[in-house]
């Protein structure tokens, strides 16, 4: 689908990305008037996750009585490791009552609010701009685009047609995530490392398949103003360092052999500590529910596309040998792609 219209370049301070202002919901907007989610794409374990956690007969009252009652199983079109799961997702909704329904058009008739689920982020896009002009808020999972310049087009989309969007990965909210950032139990965060299972995808970008994962971990403690990135690769193994504003250095680990899992380090003024146990997709999924009621997003859009800029600029380093690569310049770089595509 041709892109209308694209993100101009807001202002860089120093080297760091810093995108014009998103303005989106507020408080005082209406909250939705059903409680009907639908759901885009059964390629993915997420999409069944959620499902049994909301319509369960003893779901959680953080859950808001919301429920999935129809989805449209189409994700990617191409990928065999998301492709082979839809048929056995299917029959998994199904069991929650859930509709199948055989297009997006005839999902948007049906709900009121969106889980944009398909694995692929290739699709995103384009399966968004119905849900846009729609008018429904929407949640978009991991990755929220295929591309870097695919993620700018998502946002500046959803501002066009004013509709919320809001998108994370659950390691957002591992266990500690709160006391480090908003209770700031070891004060100021200097410096962060984190790491994740890190499997690799031929379609997208080295980290926007599963590293995503690792990176937003690292970005919800460190914030915005990442300046430069330069990365270690080998078959087995990633390292990504990042230097933010005021000198502070993160780093992630991403794995490919031997024993994975999710965690890291935070290092502050007062102390260090880690980032916490994983707590499964419960958590994420509070905070959707929160979002569709409120349409405030809890991550700003300016943080996630600078989560994609910095592993855009990861791979960016892979290409140049490891040498340091400018978020502001991977960022302007992608811009420019929306633009001519316009």
């Amino acid at each position: 689908m041709k892109r209308r219209t694209f993100i101009k370049a807001g202002a860089m301070a120093g080297a760091g990305l810093m995108v014009s202002r998103f303005t989106f919901g507020t408080s005082q907007e209406p909250v939705n008037k059903g409680l009907r989610v639908g759901i885009i794409g059964l390629d993915t374990s997420h999409a069944t996750a959620f499902t049994q956690s909301l319509n369960k007969a003893d779901a959680s009252p953080d859950f808001g009585g919301y429920k999935v009652v129809a989805a449209y199983p189409q994700g990617s079109k191409d990928i065999k490791s998301s492709t082979e799961r839809v048929p056995g997702y299917i029959e998994e909704v199904k069991k929650y009552g859930v509709e199948i329904v055989d297009s997006i058009p005839a999902l948007l008739e049906k709900v009121d609010v969106v889980l944009l689920e398909s694995n692929d982020g290739r699709v995103h896009l384009e399966q968004a701009i119905p849900i846009f002009k729609a008018g429904k808020r929407v949640f978009i999972d991991k990755p929220i685009a295929g591309t870097l310049a695919d993620a700018f087009a998502i946002f500046q989309a959803a501002k066009d047609y004013h509709v919320p969007v809001f998108s994370s990965s659950s390691l957002r909210y591992m266990s500690n995530m709160e006391s480090i950032v908003k209770n700031q139990s070891v004060g100021k965060v200097l410096g962060a490392e984190s790491f994740s299972p890190c499997t690799l995808e031929p379609t997208h970008p080295d980290f926007f398949w599963y590293g995503i994962h690792g990176v937003e971990a690292l970005y919800t403690v460190m914030g915005t103003g990442c300046q430069t990135v330069s990365r270690i690769n080998t078959p087995d193994t990633d390292v990504v360092i990042g230097v933010w504003e005021g000198n502070r250095i993160g780093t992630f680990r991403g794995l490919r052999t031997g024993r994975t899992g999710y965690g890291g380090h935070v290092f502050g003024e007062k102390g260090i500590t880690t980032l916490g146990d994983y707590g499964g997709y419960d958590p994420l999924l509070k905070e959707i529910v929160a979002f569709f009621q409120t349409g405030i997003s809890p991550v700003q859009p300016e943080e996630t596309l600078e989560i994609f800029t910095f592993m855009e600029a990861a791979d960016e380093s892979k290409r140049r040998g490891g040498v340091a690569v400018s978020i502001a310049e991977t960022a302007q770089k992608a811009l420019a792609q929306v633009k001519k595509t316009g």
